[in-house]
């Protein structure tokens, strides 16, 4: 079944693309990466999805405006892969609602209706409100793909993503949860100087140094302190969070982004650390910036930090490939979350079905659920 997952993640820059071919044999899932792509928002529409985030308001009709517009550019990234069964889109999050670590909603736009539309085939979408409704945190929801992946490295192994934020996947005990910002703070800093989107490949961080004090008073910050299973975005670490806590400061803007490079560093290093990794398997946009990465392997101990590349799971497309993943399993009848790893009351199947253009036909549920999963590129 060649499923195409979309997402476009808390950098909300563009929409991430991936076609795998999916076949099940026995307990063995195998994966066919056929298809990775990247596609830029339009800069007018980038703006309008950046106005609405926290803190700033938006009204209804501007909800309503961005659904559309977004799922329309899903639908043209969509247009742009090829013939697939089945589409799998995660939208964008603009609010991940959570209160004293519990999450009361989540909202994604992008209406699943213009991608059907545009493709002909069933589309997949809102998986995360079926987790939040049974009690999880709705994140990270690519610890369903992280733990059968693993499951043939040796030794204490897990697998973290680098996004706007952080997530780390424990393959034993079995564990996800949200570590804390990824890109978002630096990103952040480097638009409100310069008006780019982020610190190509790590330059102005490489510029800089580390301000101790700053570094101290931003880990001080109480999430990274609470248990999981939890999850955060942009409702948390957002440019007014930034300006509140290193405004005081002055730093120059070299020495801003090395500090907050270095925030992500730590943080993500210290639950790395907690749980005594042998082996971490690192994907998403961090993985290109040289200096996070640098610092990550510094701080990190013993663990050894391959990048998701070497499992047949190309880094830049790691998070589509596992929303394909997640729309075989809605497909198929089969639940797409771990409850140990969300926080929910149990396993569910997730999203809502919109069907394409001719009569939904879903495939009958195979006995059991996958246990390990075989990635590879169709040119290897």
């Amino acid at each position: 079944m060649r499923v195409l997952g979309l997402i476009s993640g808390t950098s909300h820059d563009g929409i991430d693309s991936a076609v795998v071919d999916w076949s099940l044999d026995g307990d063995v899932l195998t994966g066919v990466v056929e298809h990775i792509g990247e596609r830029p928002y339009d800069a007018a529409l980038r703006a309008r999805i950046v106005a609405a985030l926290p803190p700033r308001p938006a009204d209804m009709g501007e909800v309503c405006r961005l659904d559309t517009l977004i799922g329309q550019a899903f639908a043209d990234a969509a247009a742009g892969c090829g013939p697939v069964d089945l589409v799998c889109s995660h939208g964008q999050t603009l609010y991940h609602w959570v209160e004293d670590g519990r999450v009361r909603g989540t909202l994604q736009l992008g209406q699943a209706a213009w991608i059907a539309e545009r493709t002909g085939v069933p589309v997949v979408s809102d998986l995360r409100s079926r987790d939040v409704s049974a009690g999880g945190q709705g994140a990270p929801l690519v610890s369903s793909f992280d733990l059968p992946l693993l499951a043939g490295l040796p030794g204490r192994s897990g697998a973290l993503n680098l996004g706007g934020i952080a997530n780390l996947t424990v393959r034993e005990p079995g564990l996800a949860y949200d570590t804390g910002p990824a890109s978002a703070l630096i990103d952040a800093a480097v638009a409100a100087a310069t008006g780019l989107p982020y610190d190509e490949d790590g330059r102005l961080a490489a510029a800089g140094t580390v301000h101790e004090g700053l570094l101290t008073e931003l880990l001080a910050e109480p999430y990274y302190r609470a248990a999981p299973p939890k999850s955060t975005g942009k409702e948390l670490f957002h440019p007014g969070y930034l300006d509140a806590v290193a405004g005081p400061y002055g730093l120059a803007l070299p020495d801003l982004v090395a500090t907050l490079t270095a925030l992500t560093a730590e943080t993500a290093a210290a639950e790395i650390r907690r749980h005594r990794l042998g082996t971490v398997v690192a994907s998403g946009g961090g993985t290109r910036n040289p200096v996070m990465m640098a610092m990550l392997r510094e701080r990190a101990g013993e663990a050894r930090i391959v990048l998701s590349d070497e499992l047949g799971v190309p880094s830049g497309a790691k998070e589509a490939i596992a929303f394909s993943f997640l729309g075989w399993l809605t497909a198929h009848g089969l639940p797409g979350t771990v409850p140990e790893c969300t926080g929910a009351s149990g396993p569910r199947v997730l999203g809502s079905v919109t069907p394409g253009r001719g009569p939904l036909r879903l495939p009958e549920p195979p006995p059991r659920a996958p246990a390990r999963l075989r990635m590879r590129t169709a040119s290897t």
